[in-house]
């Protein structure tokens, strides 16, 4: 597989106004996470989690028109508090829409900035799931954060 993966990708950043310690715990603990994760109008609910390499993360997510969704994380690396990488599916082995994150979590003056690198497995997927808002998603994900970690 070649090492460009620029038409497969979505990358998404933001700066946070609260130490890197903290919003890494906000990645990685239930009790923060199901409050702030995913887009607006969705609910999270952690069904397990347990963040170490091999480790996975289960969990659904709900909206009131769309109805729930089954999300899986299967950590592959974790670096406290700097990096996650991770392959995100629908809770089903050998999904074909698997993907592959990484997320830094990088000092800046105080504050931490974090960034989203998604892999899809082709430039076909990538599209289909920029169609129906991934991008837009995943910045109102990362804007409830900023929202969760103020409170």
């Amino acid at each position: 597989m070649s090492d460009n993966t620029a038409d497969r990708e979505i990358v998404i950043s933001r700066l946070f106004n609260a130490p890197r310690d903290l919003v890494f715990q906000a990645f990685t603990d239930p009790k923060h996470v199901d409050h702030w994760y995913g887009p607006r109008g969705f609910t999270t609910k952690t069904v397990g989690m347990d963040v170490r390499p091999g480790g996975a993360w289960n969990y659904v997510m709900h909206h009131e028109q769309y109805g729930s969704f089954k999300n899986r994380i299967r950590y592959h690396e974790v670096a406290r508090p700097s990096r996650l990488k991770y392959t995100h599916d629908s809770g089903v082995d050998d999904d074909p829409a698997a993907f592959e994150v990484t997320v830094t979590f990088e000092e800046v003056s105080g504050k931490t900035k974090v960034t989203m690198r998604s892999v899809f497995p082709s430039a076909e997927e990538v599209a289909r799931v920029k169609g129906f808002g991934a991008v837009e998603g995943g910045q109102q994900t990362l804007e409830r954060l900023a929202e969760w970690l103020a409170a």
